[in-house]
């Protein structure tokens, strides 16, 4: 059976020159067990080979949900590319899960585009696009792309505080609470809130998060 859903191709970025592999595979695995505790997935991530993982969304908003969680559980130690593609999900096999369709090809040619684009200077930033396939309806994948642009560019030039801030943020704490959990004081939070653009990622991350 086909249905439409959205799929997530997700891969670490420079894994093959990391060292201590199985360190990694193990913060990778406790990253997207941490993710699919947080955001509710039609088929939860796995990881499918090498640093390669995957999941199945019944909604835009929670697949970039998930990819700004799954980066900020891994930051600053290493950093991940996304591709999101919305399109029918065919079944071939339950155990183990195989799938195939529109939506897969849809999320690769999106994580390829990531690939290619980030090698560019000024857009070095981006880590996620969305690609939808043909006839599938959804919102403007124009104005969904200009969003993740911005947002993943400001994640970009947060430095490990201000990751730490934002993690705090996003799980619905008071910034006196972040403060007393890292050590310093709400108006060094407050600064970094206001310097960084925190509050417009949490914003960015509550908006896009209501896509269909």
């Amino acid at each position: 059976m086909s249905v439409i859903q959205v799929s997530l191709i997700g891969d670490l970025i420079g894994s093959r020159t990391a060292g201590e592999r199985t360190a990694l595979h193990a913060r990778l695995t406790a990253a997207l067990d941490r993710v699919n505790a947080e955001v509710r997935a039609a088929v939860p991530l796995r990881i499918t080979v090498g640093d390669e993982y995957q999941g199945v969304y019944a909604d835009l908003g929670s697949a970039l949900r998930a990819t700004l969680r799954l980066r900020l559980a891994l930051l600053p130690e290493v950093d991940a590319r996304h591709g999101v593609g919305r399109g029918t999900i065919t079944v071939l096999r339950e155990e183990p899960r195989v799938e195939d369709g529109p939506a897969w090809w849809a999320a690769r040619e999106a994580i390829e585009t990531v690939e290619s684009t980030e090698r560019r200077a000024a857009l070095r930033g981006l880590r996620t696009a969305y690609v939808p396939s043909e006839g599938t309806g959804g919102p403007d994948p124009d104005g969904v792309n200009a969003a993740l642009v911005l947002r993943d560019q400001l994640l970009h030039e947060a430095g490990p505080e201000s990751l730490s801030v934002l993690s705090g943020m996003l799980a619905g704490m008071s910034q006196k609470e972040i403060a007393a959990e890292l050590g310093v004081t709400a108006s060094a939070v407050s600064q970094r809130v206001r310097r960084d653009g925190l509050a417009a990622l949490v914003r960015a991350d509550e908006l896009l998060g209501r896509l269909a």
